[in-house]
C-alpha cells in the first residue's frame, strides 16, 4: 500500500532543451543499473528476507526508487520537451523520435530496451544484499558519469541529489546485510541459504544431519 504525493523528491525545472543530454540521462530510467531495474530489485527481494529490519529496509528504498524513476522520467521529459525537429535531427535523437516521439520508454543510453533480466530476485537473503550493494555502486557510477557530461546547473542539481541518494542506500544496504549475519553461525554465513535451507542444529557437529553446511 502506498500513499503518493504529488510533488517530486527533488525539484526539478529545467528551462533549455537538451537532447543530447537527454539521451544519457535516460539510461537511469531504463538502462542496467537505473533505477526501474532498482525498485523492481528491492520490492522482489524483500519477500525473502529472514528479519524485519531486512524487509523493512528494501520495501522503504524499493518505494525510494520508484520516486527517483518519476525524478529521471522528468528530467528526459524537460530536456526534450519543444525540440525543433532541427534539434532532434542535429542531437542524434532522430531514432528514439521515430519510434516514440517525445515519450519516455525505458532504455539504456546505447538504445538497448529495458529486460528484467538486469536485475535478480534469488531468494537468498545473503546472496540478493551482496547484489543491492553492488547496485548502488553502480548507479552511483553512472550518475557519476552523467555529470562529467552535462553543464546545465539545472540538470546537474537532481542529478547530483539522486548520487548521494545511492550514496545512502549502499550504506543502508550494508547495515541490513550485518543484521542478517548476525542472525546466522558466523562459520556459515555462505555455506546455505538461510531463507530456504533448514537451520543447522548440534547434530552438523558430528556430520550427522541433512542440512545445509
Amino acid at each position: 500500500m502506498w500513499n503518493y504525493e504529488k510533488r517530486l523528491q527533488f525539484p526539478i525545472n529545467i528551462k533549455k532543451p537538451d537532447a543530447r543530454a537527454a539521451q544519457v540521462i535516460i539510461s537511469q530510467y531504463g538502462g542496467p543499473d537505473g533505477e526501474m531495474g532498482a525498485s523492481m530489485r528491492y520490492l522482489s527481494q524483500r519477500f525473502a528476507m529472514t528479519n524485519r529490519i531486512a524487509m523493512g529496509t528494501l520495501t522503504d528504498i524499493g518505494t525510494e526508487e520508484l520516486g527517483h524513476l518519476e525524478m529521471v522520467a522528468t528530467i528526459v521529459h524537460q530536456l526534450t520537451r519543444n525540440l525543433s525537429m532541427e534539434e532532434i535531427e542535429k542531437s542524434g535523437f532522430a531514432p528514439y523520435y521515430v519510434d516514440h516521439t517525445v515519450g519516455i520508454w525505458p532504455q539504456a543510453a546505447g538504445g538497448i530496451p529495458f529486460n528484467a533480466c538486469e536485475f535478480q530476485s534469488k531468494g537468498d537473503p545473503i546472496t540478493d544484499l551482496f547484489e543491492d550493494i553492488a547496485a548502488e555502486q553502480k548507479a552511483r557510477t553512472t550518475y557519476d558519469n552523467i555529470l562529467r557530461l552535462i553543464d546545465d546547473p539545472d540538470v546537474i542539481a537532481p542529478i547530483k541529489f539522486l548520487r548521494a541518494r545511492e550514496i545512502v542506500h549502499f550504506q543502508r544496504f550494508g547495515e541490513v546485510l550485518r543484521s542478517v549475519q548476525e542472525d546466522l553461525d558466523s562459520n556459515n554465513f555462505y555455506a546455505f541459504n538461510p531463507a530456504f535451507d533448514m537451520p543447522c542444529k548440534a547434530s552438523c557437529k558430528d556430520n550427522t544431519c541433512n542440512c545445509s553446511k
